[in-house]
């Protein structure tokens, strides 16, 4: 259940003072790094505070409304626990979701680098502000407990004092207890790293370098065997980050403690070119190449930069989605295998966040267009796509099941982890616009209308464009003095129909290079012009697995059909395509004055839908992939739609009592009663309840003690590994094991409720107990039913 991500640090080569960001890919070097990359970069990236966006994009948009809510935000309350841990008086009530429970601590991380990319990227003083301040109390918090260590992770000192004396009991998000206890340090660490690296906040470095101190106390004592067995414990990108401490203080045992997190069961088969994930939890292990990366810059070791590279090969072309997102309720399926895992939990929106990190990690090594490419499909359609546009509220999943919607977080009652990665999204679009070639060239790699400041060049690059409503963009060079340099195009692999460029409104015959990028090799003046044409099409991409479910893309943006805020009936009312004709162009149709507005005609059942961006849609039910279906198959769909609407009015008639599980009336009607450990969530639209390990929840039902009752509960197909017991009264009547089922399917079953147990009684209490280490749930419904003779 744990969802993870992790930042990777600047190095740098020469010597040009400047603020660096926790994008930590190299950049012509800072003089506050000791260590420079000892591998031969090809490109580096700009600073943030270099380039510009400018108004009227989508992301600048998107940028704004997270500066607002990021302004929302009190820092006190995100620090209450920190300050609970050093036994020093709280300033404000501790926040909801995850800040409340076992992951306290790693939206202060976030919020930290957010604050600090946000203040570099916009200039408001106000984010330094706030920088200032929760470095200031973290070093009060740090100095009261006198170990170098400073954390809000409920029971952290116990769990972590039995690490360090070789007393492990690891799972997969579970460590001595404590909730993926290392993910947490690795966001406050990287969250200090920022603010000394973008705010030149000195006490942030002094904090950081104690906290990794304790790290190597903590974690140094361990065998080989030992610290193998914490790994197998969610520990973010703590590889990562102790390798860029290396980098900035020059200190090798840093770059020595970043190699004790270094586990056998994912990162050997990597090095090896074996695609371990299958079954595997995708934010787990993305950090970790984002580790080996950083690594393999700092020491050349190519293991590291087999581990990275092969990585990003394999989630990219055997894991992905259309929308450049990975994993189905986090975990990876087996490669190419995607077809039957689409639900409301598909693509954990921080899996992408780090996708984006090792991409431009991959891209100082090597430019290359495909890198781009990537980047640019997983930036509209998964990041951009993540935001609710009108408030700057973010979703832990971007969900890509037939009919499904976005469900965006609460301000202040959520704080996933997704949260977290999202204030820092929105506040980097910046990054990877522009790129500095090794040769004194420019890449051009993304087309956003910015402004860069090339200060070793003293050049300025205006880029203005209303891409991709449309399908140009023009670059504007202004210099005090003419500068031969090589502009770098990126030629995006879908202008399937040619690129045209001009340099003052002259046609240019340019050939792509090795790379994918389209060159310009001249002297620039000032006010010289390039304008670039990238005609846009139609076309679709099918699953890797199922050539007839489809996705619609019209040049860089997926598209998605619109279905209304009420919920389609999940069998019969989410549409699919009825046509043999493949030829998309011959029945979806561009809607006039409308920009990247498509309209089916006559091919979709039961209604024709109109496509819009997927970026751009929010307030309804939408589909993302399709399904052609035949004459023959339509008829036997609305025949398994009528055969499921019988079932359920016979279950509607046989039923004495009825509990909505998840919903808050409901849950109050019916007395129910939780641990901790329970929570619901939603799929398909209906809300279901689950328990983890060592939990329950329990509730009252009406029974009819003179007649036959049965138990009926429902499960959905897509979990699995689930195991709990069924307890009536005090009874245990049954223990389920769900081993999964069809992937987005409901499905019911009955259990007997035995005589004894209603004899006299009106109500019963159900109890569904978590046992054996597993999850228990989810249940989304139950129901006592009569005994049909």
């Amino acid at each position: 259940m744990k969802r993870s991500y992790a930042f990777t640090l600047l190095i740098l080569l020469f010597c040009h003072a400047s603020l660096f960001a926790q994008s930590y890919i190299p950049e012509k070097a800072d003089k506050r790094f000791q260590v420079k990359p000892v591998v031969d970069l090809k490109a580096f990236a700009f600073n943030l505070k270099d380039v510009k966006l400018l108004e009227g994009s989508p992301f600048k948009n998107a940028m704004d409304k997270d500066a607002a809510y990021l302004l929302s935000v009190e820092p006190n309350r995100l620090l209450h626990r920190f300050y609970t841990n050093a036994n020093l008086p709280t300033k404000g009530a501790v926040y909801g979701g995850w800040e409340s429970e076992g992951l306290s601590g790693h939206t202060l991380g976030h919020y930290l680098s957010a604050c600090a990319m946000m203040y570099v990227s916009t200039g408001n003083i106000e984010f330094k502000n706030r920088t200032d301040y929760i470095v200031a109390e973290l070093g009060k918090c740090q100095k009261a407990r006198k170990t170098g260590y400073v954390g809000a992770i409920p029971k952290e000192d116990t769990l972590f004092a039995k690490v360090a004396r070789g007393e492990i009991k690891s799972g997969g998000f579970d460590l001595n207890g404590g909730w993926s206890p290392w993910y947490t340090v690795h966001k406050v660490m990287a969250g200090l790293v920022d603010a000394y690296l973008y705010c030149d906040n000195q006490e942030a470095l002094k904090i950081v370098v104690g906290m990794a101190d304790w790290t190597a106390n903590t974690v140094n004592p361990l065998s080989p065997e030992l610290l193998q067995k914490m790994l197998k414990c969610e520990y973010g990108g703590m590889n990562d980050v102790l390798a860029n401490i290396y980098a900035i203080t020059g200190n090798k045992k840093y770059l020595d403690l970043s190699y004790k997190f270094y586990d056998d069961f994912v990162m050997v088969p990597l090095s090896k070119k074996i695609d371990p994930m299958a079954g595997k939890h995708s934010n787990t292990n993305v950090p970790k190449a984002i580790g080996s990366a950083s690594q393999f810059e700092l020491t050349g070791n190519e293991s590291d930069k087999t581990i990275a590279s092969f990585f990003w090969d394999i989630m990219v072309h055997n894991h992905s989605y259309v929308i450049g997102g990975n994993s189905n309720y986090e975990y990876c399926t087996e490669p190419h295998k995607l077809n039957d895992h689409l639900s409301d939990n598909t693509c954990e929106t921080c899996n992408t966040y780090n996708m984006l990190k090792l991409t431009r990690h991959l891209f100082t090594w090597q430019p290359n267009s495909q890198l781009g490419d990537y980047y640019e499909r997983a930036l509209y359609n998964h990041i951009l796509a993540s935001q609710n546009p009108e408030n700057g509220m973010m979703c832990y999943f971007v969900p890509l099941r037939m009919g499904t919607k976005k469900e965006f977080s609460e301000p202040f009652n959520t704080f996933t982890c997704c949260v977290g990665s999202g204030m820092e999204n929105h506040a980097k679009y910046t990054e990877s616009i522009y790129y500095e070639g090794a040769d004194g060239s420019l890449f051009v790699n993304l087309f956003i209308p910015s402004v860069l400041n090339w200060q070793e060049n003293g050049i300025t690059i205006t880029q203005k464009t209303l891409y991709p409503n449309s399908e140009s963009t023009s670059l504007t060079v202004q210099t005090k003095k003419a500068k031969a340099f090589v502009l770098r195009l990126r030629s995006p692999w879908w202008a399937s129909k040619g690129v045209q460029v001009t340099v003052n409104g002259k046609l240019q015959k340019i050939e792509k290079d090795e790379t994918g990028y389209l060159v310009i090799n001249r002297t620039w003046k000032n006010n010289d012009k390039v304008e670039i044409t990238f005609p846009m099409s139609l076309y679709t991409e099918s699953m890797p697995d199922n050539a007839n479910r489809i996705a619609f893309l019209y040049g860089p943006l997926v598209l998605a059909g619109q279905l209304g805020k009420d919920l389609p009936d999940p069998i019969y009312g989410t549409p699919v395509l009825l046509t043999d004709d493949k030829n998309i162009n011959n029945w979806l149709k561009p809607v006039p004055n409308q920009p990247l507005t498509f309209k089916m005609e006559q091919t979709g059942k039961p209604f024709d839908a109109t496509l819009i961006p997927f970026y751009q849609t929010y307030q309804q039910h939408y589909s993302v992939y399709w399904d052609f279906f035949t004459s023959t198959d339509w008829q036997n769909r609305q025949a398994e739609y009528e055969a499921e609407k019988k079932r359920q009015q016979k279950i509607e008639e046989m039923t004495i009592d009825n509990f909505r599980i998840g919903e808050m009336q409901p849950e109050r009607d019916h007395q129910l009663k939780a641990s901790e450990q329970s929570y619901t969530d939603i799929a398909l639209g209906r809300t279901g309840r689950e328990v983890r390990a060592g939990g329950f929840f329990s509730f009252q039902m009406k029974v009819n003690p003179s007649i036959e009752n049965n138990l009926l509960l429902t499960y959905l197909g897509d979990d699995k590994g689930r195991l709990f017991d069924i307890v009536i009264d005090g009874t245990k009547i049954a223990t389920q094991e769900l081993k999964g089922g069809t992937t987005g399917k409901f499905f019911d079953v009955v259990y007997p409720i035995p005589a004894e147990i209603l004899q006299g009684k009106s109500t019963i209490e159900v109890k569904i107990l978590a046992n054996a280490g597993k999850t228990a749930g989810r249940v989304f419904g139950c129901r006592i039913i009569k005994v049909e003779k």
